[in-house]
């Protein structure tokens, strides 16, 4: 029978599980040495000389690829050239770092990645620190950000996302003839990005962050009642010590308010609308409903929120889930969700499902007309955001992974622990939400397919009521 809104109902579920306490998975030396080995070949496809990686604490994922470490408050370079030799472009309070890169790496000091007003212990110019790195004859050389430039009215290769000051000295020391390319494809390109497909070991390290994200998702939605603040929420999303990868979201009521971001001292009202995410290396979920126990406790022109928001959303990411697997192309999923959850009458405008990793949003294989093949060792997120005026928003944004046959048996092979969480993951959607994946989707996070629409009411969830 095919998927339609009457094919769910709200009813009493148990909750999913939740894995509090797993310890975090390293990434193995020759992970690494895969990630340099892809760097470069596909340096070698697009004929460069030299690789230049710029990174901040907010665009460092592209740097940590391969180096393991972001320069925190600092801002980087990676020198990367075609015979393999990497140079670090650092400054002042992250040299003691480069010791610790995950490749082999050679340092130079630049201070003028430093906190404003710290020593400038340096008679060279930033020319002339870029030249010590390698920087001089180059004939083609690629600039990675951490933008994916997309436009149809420009040279998406001749634009560039870092600071003029660096931009500017790169010029210098490598002279007029040298060609200067946007290279950040080289890691992100939903096509070919060295990013975009993950190992097993990968999978294992990124899962840590998912299941952490639900887990204290699943904890801080249990914990919502009326009369406490945003502030105590929010406190139950800080886990582990871990550092976030978006702004943390706790909040009732209208947000925005006086242009607030964060969590504030808002007491939440029974009525409410509530939002909640939290996001982690590997994945974000993320939650909007009611704080109510039934309809009858909205507003009279709201009570139909779940025929008119919560059922037509959880249809299309039940949708979704069931039809995604290795193969698929991007345009389907995008056709698919333009066909259960019309972009017209629901108002979403973003890709309906991205790419994950150290960022919450790598990039994206999912929009109109992509022939993008969704690859094994893909990690996604769901993420359709329907908007109808004057109602609270839905949302269960989680992660998953593709794998084919082979990577499933090395995951299972390799990291038993992992495997049974996925398996039990799975059996949950199926034997109580009722939804079916593929054999080449494995849930990371807990709590994906699982929607409260009323949040004092802890028992019960949508699932799929005809198959």
């Amino acid at each position: 029978m095919p998927l339609s809104p009457s094919s769910f109902r709200l009813t009493s579920v148990e909750q999913p599980a939740s894995y509090p306490g797993l310890p975090s998975m390293t990434l193995h030396a020759r992970t690494i040495q895969e990630r340099h080995s892809k760097v470069l070949q596909q340096m070698a496809s697009q004929q460069l000389d030299t690789l230049i990686v710029y990174a901040d604490k907010e665009h460092g994922g592209n740097f940590e690829y391969l180096t393991g470490f972001i320069p925190r408050f600092e801002e980087a370079l990676l020198v990367l050239h075609r015979n393999g030799k990497a140079v670090l472009v650092l400054g002042n309070e992250n040299l003691k770092l480069a010791q610790h890169s995950r490749i082999p790496a050679d340092v130079v000091h630049a201070p003028w990645f430093s906190l404003p007003n710290q020593p400038m212990d340096t008679d060279l110019t930033l020319k002339e620190v870029l030249r010590s790195a390698g920087l001089n004859d180059q004939k083609r050389v690629g600039i990675a950000g951490w933008k994916l430039f997309t436009s149809n009215s420009e040279d998406n290769k001749s634009l560039f996302d870092i600071p003029t000051f660096i931009f500017q000295a790169i010029q210098s020391a490598l002279g007029a003839d040298t060609l200067l390319l946007n290279a950040t494809d080289i890691f992100i390109s939903p096509w070919f990005g060295a990013r975009t497909v993950n190992n097993a070991n990968e999978i294992a390290h990124y899962e840590y962050g998912a299941n952490l994200a639900s887990s204290a998702a699943l904890t801080a939605l249990n914990a919502v009642e009326a009369g406490k603040t945003e502030k105590e929420i929010a406190a139950l999303l800080a886990a582990d010590g871990q550092l976030n990868n978006v702004v943390t979201i706790a909040a009732t009521g209208e947000r925005f308010e006086n242009a607030n971001l964060y969590p504030s001292d808002k007491q939440i009202q029974r009525g409410d609308k509530f939002s909640l995410t939290v996001s982690y290396k590997g994945g974000l979920t993320s939650r909007a409903a009611y704080v109510v126990n039934n309809a009858d406790e909205l507003e009279p022109e709201v009570r139909d929120y779940l025929d008119v928001v919560a059922i037509p959303y959880y249809h299309a990411v039940v949708s979704w889930l069931e039809y995604i697997k290795v193969g698929v192309k991007g345009h389907e999923i995008y056709d698919l969700i333009e066909r259960v959850l019309p972009k017209a009458e629901y108002h979403w405008h973003l890709n309906p499902g991205h790419l994950v990793a150290d960022e919450e949003w790598l990039c994206s294989p999912i929009s109109p007309e992509s022939e993008i093949l969704l690859a094994s060792g893909m990690l996604l997120q769901i993420d359709i955001i329907p908007s109808r005026k004057g109602y609270a928003g839905a949302s269960i944004e989680d992660t998953i992974a593709l794998a084919d046959e082979t990577l499933r048996q090395e995951i299972a092979t390799l990291y038993p622990p992992l495997w049974q969480r996925i398996m039990a993951r799975r059996k949950y959607l199926k034997n109580v939400l009722n939804i079916h994946l593929h054999e080449d989707v494995l849930p990371l996070s807990n709590t994906v397919g699982y929607l409260r629409p009323w949040l004092l009411d802890k028992t019960t969830a949508l699932v799929r009521s005809d198959k």
